[in-house]
């Protein structure tokens, strides 16, 4: 069973940056699909980026060349690194796991409880 808990959301000013981690407590890391979404109030939970469990990547249009998602199997973490962050409010960022690209990107059955990163203008 997988066990995702996000870390290093909070305050960042509008063109800054911030990373963010994903730890899974569980040693089947390695063999998922992860992937980051997110959520601004007003709207749906929406996908923003993945990796595959070989490094395929994929993004978003809204966060592409400004975005990085990557991951450590060995330390079972998933970053995504946020460059040039716009202020579009408060958003609720997930991590997500799943077996495979498509899922992981729809519907995961596997979510972190959130973190809220929160862009200064």
């Amino acid at each position: 069973q997988v066990q995702l808990r996000e870390s290093g959301g909070g305050l960042v000013q509008a063109g800054g940056s911030l990373r963010l981690n994903c730890t899974d407590s569980k040693t089947a890391f390695r063999t998922l699909a992860m992937a980051w979404h997110r959520q601004v109030p007003g709207k749906e939970r929406e996908f923003v980026a993945l990796i595959s469990s070989v490094g395929v990547l994929d993004y978003a249009d809204f966060v592409k060349g400004r975005f990085t998602i990557s991951r450590d199997n060995v330390k079972n973490v998933l970053y995504l690194q946020m460059n040039d962050v716009k202020p579009e409010g408060p958003a609720i960022s997930y991590c997500a796991a799943a077996s495979n690209l498509e899922r992981v990107r729809e519907s995961p059955r596997c979510w972190g409880q959130g973190i809220q990163v929160i862009v200064s203008s």
